[in-house]
C-alpha cells in the first residue's frame, strides 16, 4: 500500500517460450485478477500445483467439465446453483454468451465492451451477433450532420444572394441562375403573415436538392449536378456513371464548370497567393521554369481572390 492505494501483486511462473519447469516472475494486477486467483487457491487447497476441481491440466474444456459435473452435482445442488445443460463450453462461447445476455439490454453493447475490457466496440459486436452496429449508428450520424450542414451553408450561400452578394467562380453563373428560379418560385406564394412559416418551408424544401449536391472543398463549394462535366473525374480518367461522386481531392476549382466561391474562401485563396509570392523570393533566378510555375499559381489564386471581391461587392 503506497499514497493510500493498494497494489495487488501476483508471484507465479512463465511457462511458454521458457525453459523446462518455467521460470519464476511477478505481476501487478487488477484486483479482480488478483481476488481470482485467491479464490482459485482456496478452491486448489492453497497449492498452485493443484488446480480447481480437480485437475492440473491447463485446459479450459477440461475445467469446464470439471465445473459443470461441480455444479450439477451434490455440492452445487445444496448450494442452490442452476442447472447446467449438456453439450459443449469453451472460453470463446462463455464470453460470447456473456456479451449477448449483456448488449441486448438497453445500452448494452458499451456495458459489454466494459465487462469483456475489448478496446474497440466492434469487437464486442462481433462477439454479440450484432455486427456493424457501432459503425452504422456512426456513419448514419455522420451523414445526418453532413445533411444539415449542407443545408445550412446552402441557405448561407442563398442568403447572401438574395443580399446581393453573389458567388464567383466557374460554376457561379449555375447557381445564381438556380437561386433566380427559387426565387421568382418563391414570389408566387401568396404574402401575408399567416404565411411566414409556409415559405420558410417552402425555401428549406426547394433548396434541399440543390444541398445534397453540395460537396464541400477546402477553397470552394462543388456543385456536383452532372458527373461528365467534374473537372476531378475527366482528370482522373474515372469510369463516370450516374453513382459518381467528386474527388474533392483533385478538385480544380478554378477551372472545374460545377465550383464556386464564396466569402469564406477568399483567405485560402490569398494565403496561397503569398505563400507562393514568398516562395518566388528565395527561389534562384536561374530556375526559370520553377519561377514560371510558381508565377502562374500566384496570377491564378490573385484571379479568383479579385473575382471574390468583385462578386461580393455590394
Amino acid at each position: 500500500m503506497s499514497g493510500g492505494r493498494v497494489r495487488y501483486r501476483i508471484a507465479s511462473k512463465l511457462i511458454k517460450k521458457r525453459r523446462w519447469g518455467g521460470e519464476p516472475d511477478e505481476w501487478v494486477v487488477l484486483e479482480e485478477a488478483y481476488r481470482s486467483a485467491e479464490l482459485n487457491l482456496r478452491l486448489g487447497g492453497e497449492r498452485i500445483d493443484k488446480a480447481p476441481f480437480g485437475t492440473t491440466s491447463f485446459s479450459f474444456a477440461g475445467l469446464f467439465e470439471k465445473f459443470k459435473t461441480f455444479v450439477d452435482g451434490p455440492e452445487g445442488q445444496r448450494l442452490g446453483l442452476p442447472h447446467i445443460p449438456p453439450g459443449p463450453v469453451t472460453s470463446r462461447g462463455v464470453r460470447r454468451t456473456l456479451a449477448i445476455a449483456v448488449a441486448y439490454r438497453p445500452g448494452g453493447l458499451l456495458a459489454a465492451k466494459v465487462q469483456i475490457k475489448q478496446v474497440h466496440a466492434a469487437t464486442t459486436e462481433g462477439y454479440a451477433h450484432r455486427p456493424g452496429g457501432a459503425q452504422g449508428l456512426f456513419m448514419a450520424e455522420v451523414a445526418e450532420l453532413e445533411r444539415d450542414r449542407q443545408l445550412q451553408l446552402t441557405k448561407a450561400a442563398w442568403d447572401d444572394f438574395k443580399e446581393g452578394r453573389m458567388p464567383s467562380g466557374p460554376g457561379a453563373p449555375m447557381l445564381i441562375a438556380a437561386f433566380e428560379h427559387i426565387d421568382a418560385q418563391l414570389a408566387e406564394t401568396p404574402p401575408g403573415p399567416a404565411h411566414v412559416l409556409d415559405v420558410d418551408q417552402q425555401l428549406i424544401n426547394l433548396l434541399r436538392p440543390h444541398a445534397e449536391r453540395l460537396h464541400v472543398g477546402v477553397a470552394n463549394y462543388c456543385w456536383f449536378r452532372d458527373p461528365a462535366k467534374a473537372l476531378c473525374l475527366r482528370l482522373a480518367g474515372a469510369v463516370i456513371g450516374p453513382d459518381s461522386k467528386p474527388l474533392i481531392g483533385m478538385c480544380d476549382a478554378a477551372r472545374c464548370p460545377q465550383a464556386t466561391h464564396h466569402g469564406e474562401h477568399r483567405s485560402v485563396w490569398l494565403s496561397s497567393a503569398d505563400r507562393s509570392r514568398k516562395l518566388l523570393t528565395v527561389l534562384p533566378r536561374s530556375q526559370k521554369d520553377a519561377r514560371t510555375r510558381i508565377q502562374m499559381d500566384v496570377d491564378r489564386s490573385q484571379r479568383v481572390v479579385d473575382a471574390i471581391d468583385a462578386a461580393l461587392a455590394v
